[in-house]
C-alpha cells in the first residue's frame, strides 16, 4: 500500500523528491502507474508535521539541528485529472511550496493554480497560510475556501482574514457536518466534526472518496475515546486513514503540560488498534507529527516499532490512488 515519492507524466523519468533533496527513490508502484494512465484521481502528501514545523521555534534539541526541505506542516492535495481539478486540504504556513508541489504533481491538470482549499480548524498550522492569498503576495481572485460555520464566521469577523474576503481574494463556501459535497466528477468530500480545543472554530476531519478508493484525514483530535464515532469502524470504511500522530508518548515534552495539548498518543493508538487484522492496520498512516516525535527518525526504536506493528508513517510526496 505504500507508494514512493513520485511524479505524474511530465516527471515520469524523474524523481520529484530528488529535485528537492538531491536524492532519488524508485518511482511508481504498478498501481500508481495504472492510475496515472487511466487519469484516475489521486491524493498526495504535502506535509506531515504539527503546526510549528521543524526546525521548531525555540527548540535547541537535536531534533531541530538541521532543516529538512521535505519536513513541511501538515497538508494533503487531491487531484482529479479527468475533471482538470486540484484541491488543497489545509492552508499551512508552507502553503507556497505545497501549492507549487501540487501543481507540479498534477502536471497539466488545470490552468488554475488551485481549485479550492478545505480547512479543518483555526489553529495556526491549518489556516494561517491563507495570508499568502492576499494583496501582499498572490492577490488571488475568489479562491474557494471550504469551511464549517464557526470557521467561516471566524474568518469573516477577524482581520486580516476579513480583508481577504472584502478584497475578493477568497470566496467562503460553508460546509456542514456529515454532509457530502461533490467537488469534481470523480471526487466527493464529507466533513466530520471531531473533539479538539475549539477556541475559535469547530474542528473537523474529512472522508475523501474517489472512483475506486477513499481516505480518512483526521490530523487533529483530542482523544479517540471522546469522539461520538468509532474510529475503528471508520477505518474499515476507507482504504487509507491519515490520522493524528502528534506525539508518540507522554515523556516527549518536558516543558509543556501534555494535558493542555491532548492528542491520541501513537503508543495509545497502537494499543487501541492492536486487535485489528493486518488489512485494517495496513490502512493506518500517522500524520501531523510534532518536531519532538521520535517516530520522525527512521533509525529510532519508535519508528521501527510502528512499522513492525503493521502501521505506517506518512512522508512528503507519497501518492495514493483514489
Amino acid at each position: 500500500m505504500k507508494y514512493s515519492f513520485s511524479k505524474i507524466s511530465k516527471y515520469k523519468n524523474k524523481c520529484i523528491i530528488g529535485l528537492l533533496l538531491n536524492l532519488c527513490i524508485p518511482l511508481f508502484s504498478q498501481e500508481i502507474r495504472n492510475s496515472q494512465s487511466n487519469n484516475s484521481p489521486f491524493l498526495v502528501i504535502l506535509g506531515t508535521l504539527q503546526d510549528g514545523g521543524s526546525p521548531h521555534i525555540g527548540c535547541k534539541k537535536n531534533c531541530c539541528n538541521q532543516k529538512d526541505p521535505s519536513k513541511k506542516v501538515v497538508s494533503i492535495g487531491v487531484v482529479d485529472p479527468t475533471d482538470n481539478k486540484k484541491f488543497l486540504f489545509e492552508a499551512s504556513p508552507d502553503i507556497v511550496d505545497q501549492i507549487k508541489t501540487l501543481d507540479e504533481v498534477a502536471g497539466n491538470t488545470s490552468s488554475k493554480t488551485i481549485d479550492g482549499i478545505f480547512l479543518t480548524h483555526a489553529h495556526i498550522g491549518h489556516y494561517s497560510g491563507l495570508m499568502y492569498l492576499g494583496k501582499e503576495a498572490w492577490n488571488a481572485h475568489s479562491i474557494p475556501i471550504f469551511a464549517m460555520p464557526k470557521m467561516k464566521n471566524f474568518l469573516e469577523k477577524n482581520g486580516p482574514w476579513s480583508q481577504l474576503i472584502s478584497l475578493n481574494n477568497i470566496k467562503l463556501l460553508e460546509i456542514q457536518n456529515r454532509q457530502t459535497k461533490v467537488i469534481s466528477k470523480n471526487i466527493n468530500v464529507t466533513p466530520y466534526t471531531v473533539p479538539h480545543r475549539d477556541e475559535f472554530s469547530e474542528t473537523i476531519g474529512y472522508k475523501i472518496k474517489g472512483v475506486k478508493k477513499s481516505a480518512l484525514f483526521i490530523p487533529d483530535i483530542d482523544k479517540w475515546s471522546k469522539w461520538d464515532l468509532d474510529i475503528k469502524e471508520m477505518i474499515k470504511e476507507v482504504d487509507y486513514a491519515f490520522i493524528d500522530g502528534t506525539f508518540f508518548g507522554v515523556a516527549e515534552l518536558n516543558n509543556r503540560n501534555m494535558a493542555e495539548i491532548p492528542h491520541p498518543l501513537i503508543s495509545e493508538s497502537i494499543e487501541l488498534f492492536k486487535a485489528l487484522d493486518e488489512k485494517e492496520k495496513n490502512k493506518i498512516w500517522f500524520i501531523h507529527l510534532n518536531h519532538s516525535n521520535p517516530a520522525l527518525d527512521k533509525n529510532s526504536a519508535e519508528h521501527k516499532l510502528i512499522l513492525e506493528k503493521g502501521f505506517h508513517i506518512t512522508e512528503f510526496g507519497q501518492l495514493f490512488p483514489l
